[in-house]
């Protein structure tokens, strides 16, 4: 369930904006490897060029998988359906509403 979001403009990484919420687990992808959050953090590590991962972070990115694993589908599922990985409208206000209707919740319109 998608509780909080973020539009930005296309220049700005995913990295750079924090959604978690403190004192609550965060599970993120080696994508955030290294960022620091509001909350617990549970990001997969990542191996850095020309080493590899101990045995200890395998295992570690294989748990936080397990978990991550369930968001992931029902979110694959989301972007196919409502076609959200694509926006044809320029403006941020434009996509802020998109997006929302696209999660079919009018209450967060500002």
């Amino acid at each position: 369930m998608i509780a909080n979001y973020s539009v930005t403009t296309a220049s700005l990484h995913d990295s750079q904006i924090d959604l978690s919420i403190p004192g609550i687990v965060n599970y993120k992808d080696k994508a955030y490897f290294g960022i620091d959050g509001r909350g617990i953090d549970a990001a997969m590590d990542k191996a850095l060029k020309g080493y590899r991962l101990p045995i200890e972070s395998i295992r570690r990115n294989l748990r936080i998988t397990r978990k991550r694993s369930r968001g992931e589908r029902p979110y694959s599922v989301m972007k196919r359906t409502f076609r959200g990985n694509h926006t044809f409208v320029t403006t941020v206000p434009r996509v802020r509403v998109k997006a929302v209707i696209a999660m079919g919740d009018l209450t967060c319109i500002e």
